[in-house]
This record gives C-alpha cells, sequence and structure tokens, in this order.
C-alpha cells in the first residue's frame, strides 16, 4: 500500500492511501483483512503526522466524485468538515 499526497487537494492536509492490488472501486474489495490494514495504516500515518482530528473518504462510482478508477481512501483534514458533505 502506498500513502501520497493528493495532487489536487481539498483540504490543507489531504493524503490518499492507494493498495497496491487493483480493485477498480470500494465494491470490487472484498478482503476485509485488506480494508482493515488499510485503516489502520491511516491511522498510524495521521498520528505519525501529528494529524488528530480527519476525515477518511471512499467515492464509489461517477456520480459520487470518483475520477481514479482504483480504489483509494482519502484523508481530509486541516479545516472544518462541515456536514453534509458535498
Amino acid at each position: 500500500m502506498l500513502i501520497i499526497q493528493d495532487i489536487h487537494p481539498q483540504a490543507p492536509v489531504h493524503w490518499l492511501a492507494i493498495p497496491r492490488a487493483h480493485f477498480s472501486s470500494i465494491a470490487e474489495a472484498s478482503d476485509p483483512n485488506l480494508l482493515g490494514r488499510i485503516l489502520v495504516s491511516l491511522s498510524e500515518f495521521a498520528r505519525e503526522h501529528q494529524v488528530t482530528d480527519y476525515r477518511l473518504v471512499i467515492n464509489r462510482g461517477r456520480e459520487a466524485g470518483q475520477t481514479v478508477f482504483h480504489l483509494h481512501i482519502h484523508l481530509l483534514a486541516g479545516r472544518p468538515m462541515h456536514w453534509p458533505p458535498g
């Protein structure tokens, strides 16, 4: 798995967790261990970078905002996250 900065950040802190195995979206990812490892890795990465308040986002499908069709999870932080999103 890779954790990289988003090239089009939507918040002051915007990282992407990307599994090396290809899944076009969350709908195709059926391995709970893989998904759990991604979430734990993001949590550890945020802690290492002293980011305490953040939002995790997974887009599935064009209407939901998915533009890259390889599973990835966004970690957004550094500004207030309002509800509802979008």
